[in-house]
């Protein structure tokens, strides 16, 4: 009898492990196409460990038909392109959103040339950031993760005054830069369009009927604002030098709009696809926006609005109804957190990514980084990112989506 259950129980424990080791399978079972697709799915800081894996893993890393199934994921969570104080860096520093924390990633080799010591961060879009040289006015275009990057082709040199940069990847192989310039109410834009590598003709901005310019209802010609810094100042807003362009793109409608704070503090749109622009009312009186940026969430226009008022600071974020031409605020700081920027002079840069605005906050007293989650309506204070010991000091930050597919 005791026999026959222990050859029962031993058929039973062999089915067992039988059934067990049916259910697991390595993946260098898997042919080349499938391996790919299962790897794209991965997140992106795991394309800097491929190589090291294997041999296979290491092809598919350099391989071009895994790019193109990492080009078939819809999105990827956002990183944040941190800008330094000290631009002479050979190195960049992003906030990787999914895993919440710090990264480290090589300058491009056409950045660290010595003939290249003045590019900055001006724009991003999709997974590609755009650099600018504040001296001659060129602009290179960089895939951060990757490291790839282009010089385009030089920009038509004209004698007006620029106001917005903005960038729009319509897919992972192509992107354009428009550029808005000229002197309010006169203004035009230019596209460098990648598809054709070249700059599209100057074409000018006229001014949507029934919509009057601020500027149009002074009584003086001077306009008197406050900064992004918190001083008084007249028509000569002076802001960090990646964010002096500050400006987002949108499509709404399939119509093309670039958003940009003009010299005054208010945010002109420029409507491409019909080249016409408007001004939109101011959200407080001239001398209670303290600070004040513009982002893009999901295709839409967002103003983050730093105010003080009753011996404590507020920080909010506002959306512009159509409908009833006014501001409504969706999103706000706890006062327990704004408060602590009350009287200090503080200065905020912001870059919107889906649901999230990362919000940079700097003055001589403090430095902080905020995330704000619109859904979630959470405001969660990044960690201080030590290197060397130290923690670093940003200025501002650009989103874009880490893509190694992102060509240029």
């Amino acid at each position: 009898m005791s026999s026959s259950v222990s050859m029962e129980t031993r058929k039973r424990k062999s089915r067992e492990d039988d059934d067990e080791a049916s259910s697991f399978f390595s993946l260098d079972e898997l042919n080349q196409d499938l391996l790919e697709r299962v790897l794209s799915w991965l997140p992106t800081s795991t394309f800097f460990r491929l190589g090291s894996v294997c041999k296979r893993w290491k092809s598919v890393a350099a391989s071009a038909t895994f790019r193109l199934a990492c080009a078939q994921i819809p999105s990827r969570d956002p990183w944040f392109f941190m800008v330094d104080l000290d631009p002479h860096l050979n190195q960049s520093i992003v906030f990787d959103s999914a895993e919440k924390n710090w990264k480290q990633l090589n300058h491009p080799p056409l950045l660290l040339q010595s003939s290249c010591p003045n590019f900055i961060p001006v724009a991003a879009s999709g997974g590609l950031i755009c650099f600018r040289n504040v001296a001659s006015n060129e602009f290179i275009v960089s895939n951060p993760v990757t490291g790839s990057c282009r010089k385009l082709r030089p920009f038509p040199q004209n004698h007006n005054s620029l106001h917005a940069i903005a960038m729009n990847s319509t897919s992972s192989s192509s992107y354009k830069l428009v550029l808005v310039s000229g002197e309010l109410p006169k203004l035009s834009f230019q596209v460098y369009n990648s598809t054709i590598d070249n700059w599209e003709e100057e074409t000018i901005l006229n001014r949507k009927a029934g919509y009057s310019l601020e500027h149009d209802r002074e009584d003086d010609d001077t306009v008197y604002f406050l900064s992004k810094a918190g001083n008084v100042v007249a028509t000569n807003m002076q802001r960090s030098p990646s964010k002096q362009y500050s400006s987002v793109i949108t499509l709404k409608n399939n119509e093309e709009i670039v958003y940009f704070l003009s010299s005054s503090g208010t945010i002109v749109a420029c409507n491409l696809t019909h080249k016409c622009f408007f001004e939109y009312p101011r959200l407080l009186p001239v001398f209670s926006e303290y600070s004040i940026d513009v982002v893009e969430c999901r295709g839409e226009m967002l103003v983050v609005v730093l105010s003080e008022f009753l011996e404590s600071a507020s920080l909010r974020v506002w959306r512009f109804d159509e409908d009833n031409r006014s501001w409504h605020q969706i999103a706000a700081m706890p006062p327990a957190m704004s408060h602590a920027f009350y009287d200090k002079k503080v200065d905020i840069n912001c870059t919107g990514a889906g649901d999230q605005i990362l919000v940079c906050v700097n003055s001589a007293e403090l430095c902080s980084y905020v995330l704000c989650d619109l859904v979630r309506k959470e405001w969660v204070e990044l960690p201080a990112c030590c290197m060397n010991g130290k923690a670093k000091k940003f200025m501002s930050a650009f989103s874009f989506e880490p893509r190694i597919e992102a060509s240029l």
